[in-house]
């Protein structure tokens, strides 16, 4: 069967199980987007930037667990992707981004919206192709979405010329292919790990995003409870650890819960479990659990004694290896371990002030309301360490933010992917109104193909974390972080196709919320809250972690 470049490029998403592409036409791709024309079956989102399209591709991945595809134009649309890339790299999300480039006569000739985009990208990428010839072409897709869902994932860049688009050759149809990956954990490292877990009298299990990437959280379930172990998460593994059972302690890190981060720092063995040990957990280096043995479990070889150093660890898939361990481990009981672990939450728990409209509280009722089964995405800030201490996860993939980069503006679009991927869901960005600022022309994706989705702007009228830090450790010189402007966030909504709302007491949260959750329709719910409002507990950048704090802790030292 003989086919255009571009109808390989459609024909393959289809091969690949593709059924939504998130994306910006221009003049280089204008032969794959009139191939897709032909192609109803595969849903386009056309959103308002391109940028906005590489977070709805992320988010629908994270949602779905399926590889997130979006597309742009050579030059500007193509090097509008990267923030997403990037976002989605630092993360492990699954996502091919196919664009287009000049035909390649002119290549490297700084032709018009000409960029060597799979340079640009490549520190970015798990790989990345720049396809000639057509007769490749079929294959560098298929490759493309093999090696993003494979191992630890990631995204891969897939570039086009124009003319191998347009030009045509044989295609045959070939069912989709995953990688085979070589086992690297042996019987011996198995064998370790057992014994230092059942010589282990106050073992602490720490886990992050790669629990969730690899569906392992029954495994962990019946893990934390065969050895009798307290269980923190990272922001990445929320929902991976249900956030409801006895054995959970709440986050680790700079805003971790004091209960978690004192009791990784007095436990005898750190059990860590697909996660990496970033620098927003661990906090000084040479402090972090300098009184355990530590375990690492995780599928990168290259996270292995990384950053903190490893008495033993397993490289493998999570779901595997817990598996194994749970079969190789006795019923393991530590009732003065987990006393300890109990009485330090019941000591610390999070707390907020009661008597005034805050975000916490706003988080809550979102909770109340949904029963707990919304997809809850974020920006970056303030906001976001609230939405992931105040809303408890008990599911897997139903927290979806920037970890690794932070990127304020990735939330609304990776609302609107997760609920393109997951309709029957309830989803809802919670936003800070910097961040909302940056990506809010997405609401008009939302509107133009009414995806009813709820977004939720904190409005405190600053940038609340940098205002946070400038009042803790800057002496309160608050350079460029009060958006002293004059936004109507209600009359952008409306302009933009979507139903609003303004809250300003605490009395209104609750039919504020119940309103919003029952629209059906692309809806922004406003929030005003107090510009000094603090996320705590917190934990100084670069500080050990047990030396966490929060507001009484400041009142007393004032």
């Amino acid at each position: 069967m003989q086919l255009t470049g571009s109808e390989i490029v459609i024909e393959c998403l289809k091969e690949q199980g593709v059924d939504t592409v998130f994306g910006y036409p221009g003049g280089t791709i204008l032969n794959i987007y009139d191939a897709l024309y032909k192609h109803p079956e595969i849903k386009h989102i056309l959103t308002s930037h391109e940028q906005g399209a590489a977070h709805a591709a992320d988010g629908y991945a994270r949602a779905t667990g399926k590889v997130g595809v979006c597309m742009a134009t050579s030059g500007p649309g193509a090097t509008n992707l990267v923030t997403g890339i990037a976002t989605a790299f630092m993360d492990s999300v699954p996502m091919v981004a196919i664009t287009a480039n000049v035909v390649l006569p002119l290549l490297g000739k700084d032709t018009f919206q000409e960029v060597d985009i799979a340079g640009v990208t490549m520190p970015i990428t798990k790989h990345g192709y720049i396809v000639k010839d057509i007769n490749l072409l079929a294959d560098t897709i298929r490759k493309a979405f093999a090696i993003a869902r494979s191992g630890r994932p990631g995204p891969v860049l897939v570039d086009i010329t124009k003319d191998v688009t347009a030009a045509k050759t044989e295609y045959r149809k070939k069912e989709a292919q995953e990688l085979t990956l070589p086992v690297r954990y042996t019987q011996d490292d198995i064998d370790r790990a057992v014994k230092l877990i059942e010589r282990s009298k106050k073992p602490f299990i720490y886990t992050g995003g790669g629990t969730v990437i690899s569906g392992a959280s029954k495994e962990l379930m019946e893990f934390a409870h065969k050895i009798d172990s307290p269980v923190c998460d990272t922001l990445m593994g929320k929902g991976g650890f249900d956030g409801n059972d006895p054995l959970y302690t709440g986050m680790i890190g700079m805003h971790g819960t004091k209960a978690s981060n004192l009791g990784v720092s007095q436990c005898d063995l750190l059990i860590a479990i697909g996660a990496r040990f970033s620098d927003r957990v661990v906090g000084k280096a040479s402090k972090f659990a300098n009184k355990a043995k530590i375990l690492h479990i995780d599928i990168d070889p290259a996270e292995i004694n990384k950053n903190i150093r490893t008495d033993a660890s397993i490289i493998g898939d999570v779901k595997e290896i817990l598996s194994i361990l749970v079969s190789k481990l006795g019923q393991k009981s530590n009732p003065e371990w987990i006393d300890k672990i109990n009485s330090l939450k019941e000591q610390f728990p999070l707390k907020y002030e009661s008597d005034k409209l805050t975000c916490p509280y706003i988080i809550e009722e979102l909770y109340r309301q949904t029963n707990g089964e919304a997809i809850i995405t974020t920006d970056v800030g303030q906001h976001q360490m609230w939405a992931a201490q105040y809303y408890k996860y008990s599911k897997p993939r139903t927290f979806i933010s920037s970890g690794g980069l932070g990127t304020m503006g990735y939330g609304l679009g990776a609302c609107i992917g997760a609920k393109v991927g997951c309709p029957d869901k309830t989803v809802i960005n919670i936003a800070g109104d910097g961040c909302f600022r940056m990506n809010m022309n997405e609401l008009a994706t939302a509107s133009r193909y009414d995806i009813p989705i709820i977004q939720v702007v904190i409005n405190n009228s600053v940038l609340g974390m940098v205002r946070q830090w400038q009042t803790l450790f800057y002496d309160g010189r608050y350079s460029n972080t009060v958006l002293t402007d004059k936004v109507d966030y209600q009359t952008v909504a409306r302009g933009l196709g979507c139903e609003a709302i303004r809250i300003s007491k605490k009395e209104e949260v609750k039919d504020a919320v119940n309103k919003a959750l029952s629209l059906n329709k692309p809806v922004l719910l406003e929030c005003v809250i107090d510009p000094d409002d603090k996320v705590f507990p917190m934990v100084p950048a670069g500080a050990p972690i047990e030396e966490v704090f929060d507001a009484d802790d400041l009142k007393e030292n004032n």
